[in-house]
């Protein structure tokens, strides 16, 4: 999962899920990408037990914890500031305990407590459930630490507070861990090995959801292709399985199709796929199902085989291609987002050229695209020089850019003219007039209010767009 989002969740949860009987307040704060905001709603709901209800107010807070990212040196930096801003509030406070979670967390560990002086507790991301247990080590005054990596844990018996939500759409988790190990990864290290999650734990939170009126959910995983249940242990381990746990273990393509089918007016949504575990099974069953959203994120990361191979990705750049060219043959009208580094170790501009080429070929809808940032503990530090002057680096992605936000505009355009189902999620930001929702295809869709509310599905005709956003009107609800 190569997204990062630099922006926090802020205790938003709804009123309901706080206890009258709690009376301490916790604030959490998240950072990087979707699995991160997963995590913090199971933070919260162990919290909530122990007495905590959450906050939106720092400055109310009995404990702050902020959930963080370590895949690139900027998510790590934006936390370390927010450190600051918490130990102001604490000179006010001085009760109010701090926690640091998550992937900076792992990697970092009691590095933290002695370089951020306001850090009590350091806990990564499969020690959550000991969290009882570190609040009452900091509550005494002493210092707490537990990053143990789980071969076991995906927290699929917790039932997550929803926190950052419109009461629409929500995050659902089905893997944790990874084992590709791409050189410049830190996932494997900070959230250990490949493990899924029993499909039947997975299902029961996707029809709670829909009994509690949620109208979307995304299936969420480093590598959600990866996805193998076989009733517990590490995918790695799927050989020593017996002959009937292989005979029903169940793959990507089948949960898919299990919840598309236990939710039928429910639109589903998954993320991250990796090109080299993406089957034409998983393509073939979002055709199949009309409530699984035509949007796949595909990483390439870069358009050289070189580069790719240093990388340690699995697939050349023509089996991308081919299956770029799969996923428009059996999904026509299919979003495809990417991630691409620029700068990584060694990079020539021939690479570069190659990267421009298939960004050409492919005209992604949209994509998440960054510096080569060196992580600490990873093969690239270790054995690759990061020779590709910053300089370089920077002009280099300006032209990935550009590429690609002609490639937007492009794509955007071709909404236009035509009606599409849109979920409404909120009120537009630049207009209190207006509501905003996505399409299938994961694009912004921007119209009039009217008489329509959050969480209805609307039929909305495309009269016109930005480079992102999509303007039009409502011609009536959707049969979905």
């Amino acid at each position: 999962m190569d997204k990062v989002i630099d922006e926090s969740i802020q205790g938003n949860s709804l009123e309901l899920q706080n206890k009258k009987e709690n009376k301490r307040k916790l604030y959490i704060e998240s950072y990087g990408c979707a699995m991160n905001f997963s995590d913090s709603e199971i933070v919260a709901s162990i919290l909530t037990k122990e007495g905590f209800n959450t906050t939106q107010n720092l400055e109310e807070a009995d404990l702050v914890l902020v959930n963080t990212c370590s895949i690139r040196e900027k998510a790590e930096l934006t936390v370390r500031k927010r450190l600051e801003k918490f130990n102001s509030v604490k000179k006010h406070r001085p009760h109010m305990k701090v926690g640091v979670l998550g992937c900076m967390a792992e990697r970092l560990k009691s590095q933290l407590l002695e370089e951020e002086k306001i850090v009590d507790m350091v806990v990564g991301p499969d020690a959550y459930k000991d969290l009882p247990n570190l609040i009452k080590e900091v509550d005494a005054g002493r210092d707490a630490v537990n990053v143990v990596l789980s071969k076991e844990e995906t927290y699929g018996d917790i039932a997550p507070i929803r926190l950052q939500t419109n009461g629409v759409s929500a995050l659902v988790s089905i893997t944790r861990g990874c084992d590709n190990m791409c050189t410049f990864c830190v996932v494997p290290f900070t959230r250990g090995r490949e493990r899924s999650r029993d499909p039947q734990s997975i299902l029961e939170e996707v029809n709670d959801l829909a009994q509690k009126g949620y109208k979307e959910i995304t299936l969420l995983g480093q590598n959600v292709d990866s996805y193998l249940w076989y009733g517990g242990g590490l995918k790695k381990d799927f050989e020593k399985a017996s002959d009937m746990q292989k005979a029903t273990a169940v793959d990507f393509s089948q949960l898919l199709a299990s919840v598309a089918e236990s939710q039928p007016k429910m639109r589903i949504r998954f993320s991250t796929s990796n090109p080299q575990d993406m089957t034409l099974d998983v393509i073939h069953t979002m055709a199949k199902y009309d409530n699984i959203c035509n949007h796949i994120h595909l990483p390439v990361q870069s358009g050289s085989d070189r580069i790719l191979k240093k990388m340690n990705r699995l697939h050349t750049i023509a089996e991308y291609h081919t299956l770029i060219d799969s996923i428009r043959k059996i999904i026509p009208n299919c979003a495809i987002s990417q991630d691409i580094i620029s700068g990584f170790p060694t990079e020539t501009e021939e690479d570069h050229q190659d990267t421009l080429t298939t960004l050409k070929y492919v005209k992604y809808n949209f994509g998440y695209m960054y510096l080569y940032s060196e992580r600490p503990g990873t093969m690239a530090e270790r054995k690759l020089e990061d020779d590709v002057p910053h300089e370089i680096k920077q002009k280099r992605l300006a032209e990935i850019i550009a590429l690609q936000r002609t490639h937007c505009a492009l794509r955007t355009k071709e909404h236009v003219g035509h009606t599409e189902e849109v979920l409404i999620e909120g009120s537009s930001k630049k207009s209190d007039a207006h509501w905003m929702g996505r399409n299938q295809q994961n694009t912004v869709v921007v119209f009039p209010k009217e008489n329509y509310k959050i969480g209805e599905f609307v039929n909305v005709k495309i009269e016109d767009c930005t480079s992102a956003t999509l303007l039009g009107n409502a011609t009536g609800y959707s049969t979905n």
